[in-house]
């Protein structure tokens, strides 16, 4: 899928708009102003320190998510975009300071299943993609999921501390261009169910990994891996069978 990757920005550059307009067009995802006010009040009393705090955003989050779970909870400093299209299943947790951004015009957006911890200072980002998180999930401090089409987690899938998802890609064969002016093509990932991801993991664009395999710490994943492995280096590559006949 091919899209520009200047879209937004030449949006956001655009001097027919307002300055207000801009950030409801980034931020909120609506030109409605009670949406917009809704969506400040509810950021602004989020902000409540202590046990005040988290009662608050228990009870604030569902006015302007598009779907808040049961027995979720949220740290402090969170902040949404767009976030009608952020869905959040029962019993997940959100750690402070994580950013979750469903930005795009035609996307659904972020959604994110049961069971699912997401931990501090990880950022889930759209640029008109989607992001799916399957049950069960358990994502790291520090990490970072991008999706310029769609990227998807299976269940149970473990991703260590900065772990890296890079769910687009930069053309780059006119040299005459600067790279932010050319266009942004994107194939998607696919993790599978009950992936282990060490710390430091880059996985890039149009890569699939097979349900059960491990990627060792450090690992750049640039081509995709089959089912039950274990993978290791820069490029990653198999160095073990995890079950079965073939196994080393």
């Amino acid at each position: 899928m091919d899209k520009n990757i200047t879209r937004i920005r030449r949006e956001f550059d655009d001097s027919r708009r307002s300055a207000v307009k801009k950030y409801q067009d980034l931020f909120v995802g609506s030109r409605s102003l009670l949406v917009l006010l809704k969506y400040e009040l509810v950021n602004a009393l989020a902000l409540i320190p202590g046990a005040m705090g988290l009662y608050l955003r228990l009870k604030l989050y569902p006015l302007v998510l598009g779907r808040v779970g049961r027995n979720t909870g949220f740290g402090r400093n969170i902040v949404f975009r767009h976030p009608s299209k952020i869905f959040i299943g029962d019993n997940s947790i959100m750690d402070d300071s994580c950013l979750l951004d469903a930005k795009g015009a035609d996307n659904e957006g972020i959604i994110i299943g049961d069971n699912v911890f997401i931990g501090r200072n990880t950022i889930l980002s759209c640029k008109n993609g989607d992001i799916r998180i399957g049950d069960g999930a358990n994502i790291g401090f520090n990490c970072e999921i991008f999706s310029s089409s769609r990227v998807v987690l299976g269940r149970n899938v473990l991703l260590a501390a900065y772990t890296y998802i890079i769910g687009g890609s930069h053309e780059f064969s006119d040299s005459g261009k600067p790279f932010v002016e050319q266009k942004e093509i994107s194939s998607g990932i696919t993790i599978g169910e009950n992936v282990w991801l060490g710390a430091g993991v880059k996985v890039l664009d149009g890569v699939e990994i097979g349900d059960d395999s491990i990627v060792g710490a450090g690992a750049v994943v640039s081509e995709s891996l089959p089912a039950g492995v274990v993978a290791v280096g820069m490029p990653a590559r198999v160095i073990k069978q995890r079950h079965g006949a073939g196994e080393q």
